[in-house]
């Protein structure tokens, strides 16, 4: 009787620990497909991931280059014609008046820098007689035209200048009432600089004689 209890309780013992053992198994296995499941992403979420880091590195780089080009045109700036970077001459007519045709001087200036610069708005120039005879005449070319002329390293810029200088008797130039050596220039945004009045070949010399109360200065070409 003894030996058939133990032997059925072994064989109790022995079937619980199978059906455990499988238990245990089935459990494990199930772990181990939620968590592959769970780590390993699917063809088309792996797909959709790589498209959007594509688009995203696609954006950046669209934005950076944009910076570069604003910053670029902001470096390709021209900058004003200053009296540091311009030499200013002043030359008288090469020919006399007369009733049909004003005498026409050149105010000229040369780019003395080593880049581009430009001069954009009225330009001024004042004579004063040089014994004080008469009034200052002044004028700019804010009518004859102001637009942004850019001068390049070492070239020129001139613009006429308009005068009568034949008097009511049409004799002499020199007889005129306002007789200037020196004129003085104002640049756009610059203080007004003296300048010595050169013949028209560009010697020393040079005399603005002007009858009548006015003058015209012309608008900037380069050449």
């Amino acid at each position: 009787m003894r030996t058939r209890a133990r032997t059925r309780i072994a064989a109790v013992g022995a079937l619980a620990a199978l059906s455990a053992l499988a238990l245990t198994g089935c459990n494990n296995g199930d772990e181990a497909d939620a968590a592959a499941g769970s780590s390993a992403p699917s063809s088309d979420s792996a797909s959709d991931s790589a498209s959007g880091s594509a688009a995203a590195s696609s954006g950046s780089n669209s934005s950076t280059s944009g910076g570069g080009s604003s910053s670029n045109d902001g470096g390709d700036a021209t900058a004003a014609c200053t009296l540091k970077t311009v030499s200013i001459k002043f030359l008288m007519s090469d020919h006399q008046a007369t009733e049909q045709q004003a005498a026409n001087g050149t105010l000229k200036l040369t780019n003395t820098s080593g880049a581009t610069c430009t001069v954009v708005g009225p330009t001024t120039v004042t004579a004063t007689d040089d014994e004080n005879k008469t009034d200052p005449i002044s004028a700019d070319n804010s009518e004859e035209g102001s637009d942004a002329v850019d001068i390049p390293a070492g070239g020129s810029a001139t613009a006429d200048i308009g005068y009568n200088n034949l008097n009511t008797e049409g004799t002499a130039r020199d007889t005129c009432p306002m007789g200037a050596s020196t004129v003085k220039v104002g640049l756009p945004k610059q203080a007004d600089t003296t300048v010595n009045v050169l013949k028209a070949d560009g010697s020393p010399g040079g005399y603005f004689s002007v009858c009548g109360n006015s003058f015209k200065v012309g608008a900037f070409t380069v050449g």
